[in-house]
């Protein structure tokens, strides 16, 4: 299914899109920055932890353990509000994930989905699923005039019309309720072979 999780089912891309509803001056990711996903997944979720793991048979989950916003706001904030006893516990680690946490809600007042877009590693994994999805974004050619309609109402900053299997699609749908022309759609197969 690709990235149709992150656009459906992620809570955390949820909560990404009702900050970005804030009226706040708008502004487009950096484009270097979409491989900052690939780079966390890489060391964070691979290589640290096989490296530790190789001492203690363990493991270490490094990115959750010191990256993941969305635990510390849907796991340790929560926590820390509702058992005071807690909070002396907290520490250095925690003030790092809330610093971070609070970096990446900035991002994403002013960013569209700045944290799927920059950081996520599960996009990554999701993403590079898109181009073997049997379900995903789909153009019928014949109908596409390239108008580039698609590509102005896509807020993840990709043109549908020539990157339908593209990793950063979230199949939000945006794209295809823009087109004037019924060229995009979501689906399993060629349009024009099933109609």
């Amino acid at each position: 299914m690709g990235r149709f999780v992150c656009g459906f089912l992620c809570p955390f891309g949820f909560f990404q899109e009702l900050l970005h509803k804030l009226p706040l001056p708008k502004k487009k990711l950096f484009p270097p920055l979409i491989y900052g996903k690939y780079i966390i997944l890489m060391f964070f979720v691979l290589l640290v932890p096989l490296w530790g793991g190789a001492y203690d048979n363990k493991g270490i989950p490094a990115f959750c353990e010191y990256i993941c916003p969305a635990g510390t706001l849907e796991g340790a904030v929560p926590l820390l509000l509702t058992h005071p006893e807690f909070r002396q516990a907290a520490g250095m680690l925690f003030a790092w994930k809330f610093l971070l946490l609070i970096g990446v809600v900035i991002g994403c007042m002013t960013t569209y989905r700045f944290f799927c877009k920059a950081l996520c590693p599960l996009g990554a994994i999701y993403g590079l699923m898109n181009p073997i999805s049997l379900y995903r974004l789909r153009l019928a050619e014949q109908r596409c005039t390239a108008c580039g309609i698609c590509r102005g109402s896509c807020p993840m900053d990709i043109n549908p019309a020539r990157q339908t299997s593209s990793a950063e699609c979230i199949m939000c749908g945006k794209c295809i309720e823009a087109c004037p022309h019924n060229a995009l759609y979501l689906g399993r197969e060629n349009k024009e072979r099933c109609c």
